[in-house]
């Protein structure tokens, strides 16, 4: 019999669970609990009466919502003497470059907190000026004085020679307050030293506050704990405790891991991930494999730690609508959440995206959340009323406002990643999910000139089906700096060899069998003089390493800027190991979801489509026969989710309870 494991995704508005057992899946929600997420996850695991043995693994916000919200730790920076206002310094590059308004958000670490230590290695990891174990005491006792909680350590070329980093970290941990201690050269030894200054201090800034969350998550579940990764994969508690960084994405990254799993089964390998929930929308281009990404900034701070390239909007079911001071509709990205949530819950009043669509009809309010939770139409309509008077509009006209322009801000972060990326959206599959994300995607597809909409069995809680399949996965990295000549077989090859190893003993402490594990390779390559790499696999079998590496870069550049110099030399900049112990699973299987169970359709409702009241056919979605035709208009309840089929679209059930929507 498979081990048991329950994949768990905290959403803005509700938590949502996946469980599952020799490829069986059993799903459920509960409401989220914002002022102690591990609450909802108790009581949606009670709910589920789980068996012992069953291993936790968590999609988390804790850490998004602590650097995002700056409720992060005081945290101390320690580095090279005269580069500690490097983190406030940055790059001469502007996020808003026409914004005379914009602020940079405040440095994690304020001036008085940070110190500079006199010791010096140069660019080939040779120690120049020794560090003078005084000098450390000394700044150890400012710190002790500071009362810090947390302290990151980033010093010049730690990246090559770590042993200035390492004795700082040790004379630290000596300190009796224990504060919480990160060293660049464990999180990101890359060059780079303003965003590995960056990365690290934003992982000492969350690492207290993730640090107890997982503790008293370990201790309220008494599960195994796993957390997911940015990059696609799970990592054991301790290590996400030690390097939260990594864990900034977690749910999002759960949601494309869930989602490319069900449209590979359903034979689609281009896709474009679309995940609609209550807060944000999350979109991500997958052509024919998960893209990642070294290059992120969350909150405006940069984190080069591996992450699944995923763009987000603050555009979801619960994202609140008002009218700005110069009369325009706005919606999101400040959102309702789960406290007090949409009008129609019955405890907000402000509108929001849900409240359109259940005055659309989109939405019944005797099928939400498997009729467990039951909506308040009136108190929708009376806050879109209020909406509608400052437009000039009744409820209708102003439910219809908010949906367009909430999709305008959908469309513009697809177009973001597929047609400004020289991908053309029209040869891939649109994979909708998320409470919201099947209620919009056509229209999406529409506008964009996406052939299919996919969605899967469950689109509700496809995160937390992402989270419990996802592959045990950690990644390593080393700065080379190779040219020409220099970028040869042995000495790349060996710093390969040194990361796997390192990788192989990690994995094998913490019982993952060693046969099970395999190793990815890959090279962050750029022009000689460039400023930015791209990351391209290792070429195993090539004859000619030097030319295939340089081949592989210029169809990289090519798909990425529109352009290439085969006459340009190139060099590689990092070397990059990802070890993984993966999950083998067979199609899973949801009892619940997969009927049949008596007749689908339930009747005829009115629905708003383009300004129009129409008819459309209400189904519910469980009691689909595997190859059922539904024409639209209709609309499909299930628990989890709700799915709008417009007019001039048909949906067909497949053989794994998917439903492939089309154009006529």
């Amino acid at each position: 019999m498979a081990a048991a494991v329950v994949g768990v995704d905290i959403g803005g508005t509700f938590t949502d669970f996946a469980f599952l057992r020799d490829g069986r899946l059993i799903v459920h929600k509960v409401p989220s609990t914002p002022r102690d997420q591990v609450q909802a996850v108790v009581e949606g695991l009670r709910d589920l009466k789980l068996p012992r043995d069953c291993t936790l693994v968590h999609g988390s916000t804790v850490a998004t919502n602590a650097l995002l919200e700056r409720k992060g730790a005081r945290t101390a920076l320690i580095t090279t003497r005269g580069f500690e206002d490097v983190i406030e310094i940055g790059r001469q590059n502007r996020p808003a470059l026409y914004d005379l308004l914009y602020r940079r958000p405040p440095s994690l670490v304020p001036r008085d907190l940070r110190f500079g230590v006199p010791e010096r290695v140069d660019h080939q990891g040779r120690v120049v000026v020794p560090l003078d174990p005084q000098e450390v005491q000394r700044v150890v006792e400012q710190l002790a004085n500071a009362g810090v909680e947390a302290v990151a350590v980033s010093l010049l070329f730690s990246f090559l020679n770590s042993e200035h980093e390492r004795a700082l970290g040790e004379a630290l941990g000596r300190l009796g307050s224990r504060p919480f201690v990160s060293l660049s050269s464990e999180v990101l030894p890359e060059f780079r030293e303003y965003e590995r200054t960056s990365t690290v201090a934003v992982n000492a800034y969350i690492g207290p506050v993730v640090s107890r969350y997982v503790r008293r998550l370990a201790e309220a579940t008494g599960m195994p704990v796993r957390i997911m990764q940015s990059s696609g994969g799970s990592i054991p508690a301790e290590l996400a405790a030690s390097q939260p960084v990594r864990t900034i994405l977690s749910g999002p990254a759960g949601g494309v891991v869930g989602a490319t799993y069900v449209a590979r089964i359903a034979g689609f390998d281009h896709v474009i991930t679309f995940d609609m929930g209550g807060t944000s929308a999350d979109v991500s281009l997958c052509p024919g494999r998960v893209q990642a990404t070294t290059s992120s900034s969350v909150g405006g701070y940069p984190v080069s730690v591996p992450m699944i390239d995923i763009h987000t909007v603050g555009a979801g079911g619960g994202s609140i609508a008002r009218v700005d001071v110069g009369g325009a509709l706005v919606v999101g990205p400040e959102s309702a959440g789960a406290e007090p949530g949409p009008a129609c819950y019955g405890r907000g009043a402000e509108p929001t995206v849900t409240d359109a669509n259940l005055v659309l009809g989109r939405m019944d309010p005797r099928h939400f959340l498997g009729g467990r939770m039951s909506l308040d139409t009136a108190s929708a309509r009376r806050a879109l009323e209020r909406l509608g008077r400052q437009m000039g509009a009744d409820a209708i006209g102003a439910a219809q406002g908010v949906v367009r322009v909430v999709n305008s801000n959908m469309e513009r972060a697809l177009r973001a990643i597929s047609l400004e990326r020289g991908y053309d959206p029209r040869e891939f599959t649109l994979v909708a999910f998320g409470g919201a994300g099947p209620m919009h995607a056509c229209h999406l597809a529409q506008e964009l000139g996406i052939p299919r909409v996919l969605v899967p069995p469950r689109p509700g809680i496809l995160s937390a089906l992402g989270v419990a399949i996802a592959d045990v996965v950690k990644d390593y990295s080393q700065t080379l700096m190779l040219r020409g000549e220099a970028i040869s077989r042995p000495l790349l090859e060996g710093a390969f060899r040194d990361l796997e190893a390192r990788g192989r003993r990690e994995m094998a402490s913490e019982g993952l069998p060693p046969r099970s594990l395999r190793a990815q390779r890959a090279l962050d390559v750029r022009y000689v003089g460039q400023s930015y790499e791209l990351t391209v696999d290792w070429p195993a079998r090539a004859r000619d390493l030097y030319r295939e590496v340089a081949r592989r870069f210029h169809m990289a550049h090519m798909r990425r800027f529109g352009y290439r110099d085969e006459g340009e030399p190139i060099e590689v900049v990092n070397v990059r190991v990802r070890v993984v112990s993966p999950v083998e699973l067979p199609p899973v299987f949801d009892e619940a979801a997969q009927g049949p169970t008596g007749d689908a359709l339930l009747g005829h409702g009115t629905v708003i489509f383009n300004g129009e009241a129409t008819s459309a056919a209400l189904y519910l979605r469980e009691r689909l026969h595997a190859g059922e035709v539904v024409p639209g208009p209709a609309v499909l309840f299930q628990m989890d989710a709700t799915t709008v089929v417009p007019p001039g679209w048909v949906a067909a059930a497949d053989t794994f309870r998917n439903l492939a929507i089309m154009k006529e």
